[in-house]
């Protein structure tokens, strides 16, 4: 059963930080780029108000929504985030998992989740059957972690040289979230992520 607008409201004792962190989870940050009104918006169906101007309560302070997606990006306020407002913003593994923890304890209902299209879910389900089948998942599942090149790695979550900076974080963390449920690929991508690490 999906949960209604005013049901969104339950969530309004969440920190504003974690606040705009579940907006991003619900406009799909989990899987795209999310952009900054989108999440503004969701944040403020969460919590009506909360992100307003002071004068002008019916409108949404964006400025503020924005300072706490920053914050969400800091490791004292979890990482939840990654992103900017220039190429929006995506979950980190640490931000998906806080997401569902929130929506589980909200509802015994299964947690909301966005839409996805039959393409998407296609999309996903080819890709963690790539990962699955690549040659450097097959070696730390054999037990040969050790023998893993660099090339390897970087082959395994599709990224090179010219990825770098937050681009190869966020792709990795996409990984991370695509492989939600499954324990040997979140060891295998542990394991991966840190030979593919920028110096």
């Amino acid at each position: 059963m999906k949960k209604s607008d005013s049901d969104l409201a339950a969530f309004g004792t969440l920190a504003n930080h974690e606040l705009v962190v579940l907006a991003a989870y619900l406009v799909g940050a989990g899987s795209a780029s999310a952009d900054t009104e989108d999440i503004a918006m969701k944040a403020n169906q969460l919590a009506p108000g909360r992100f307003s101007w002071r004068r002008y309560k019916d409108q949404i302070n964006i400025e503020s929504v924005r300072k706490r997606l920053w914050d969400s990006t800091k490791p004292d306020k979890g990482a939840y985030l990654i992103g900017s407002e220039k190429v929006g913003w995506r979950l980190t593994k640490a931000g998906f998992d806080f997401a569902l923890r929130q929506l589980q304890e909200a509802s015994p209902e299964p947690p909301m989740s966005p839409r996805s299209s039959q393409l998407e879910r296609l999309a996903r389900t080819r890709e963690t059957r790539r990962m699955t089948a690549d040659g450097a998942f097959q070696k730390i599942r054999s037990g040969m972690a050790s023998s893993v090149t660099r090339s390897e790695a970087e082959r395994f979550f599709r990224i090179d040289d010219y990825i770098a900076g937050q681009a190869r974080a966020a792709k990795i963390e996409r990984f991370r979230i695509l492989a939600s449920g499954n324990q040997e690929l979140q060891r295998a991508i542990d394991i991966l992520s840190e030979l593919v690490r920028e110096a």
